[in-house]
């Protein structure tokens, strides 16, 4: 339930920033899309950046925190070879 009330509050936020921004909602898909996008990419700043902060390289800061499967979702090849090694060993 609190997942819900959480989802609800992000809404209206969004809402009324739209509302400062006078962009009409349903937003244009493009616009919306980069929204997403900001969104997703926010949500990896701080993990990552507290990596780097700790003298991580990018790339290994990016796994470490798994930002690159978060932003862009379970790639296909990936889930498959996941899935063939969990097999594996059982």
């Amino acid at each position: 339930m609190k997942l819900y009330v959480l989802s609800l509050g992000a809404g209206l936020l969004v809402g009324i920033i739209y509302s400062l921004l006078s962009v009409r909602s349903p937003a244009p898909p493009l616009v919306a899309l980069v929204g997403l996008l900001g969104i997703l990419v926010g949500e990896q700043v701080i993990p990552v950046g507290k990596q780097l902060l700790g003298g991580t390289a990018f790339s290994t800061a990016c796994d470490k925190t798994q930002a690159t499967d978060h932003v862009l979702g379970q790639l296909p090849g990936r889930h498959a070879a996941e899935q063939a090694s969990k097999e594996a060993q059982t």
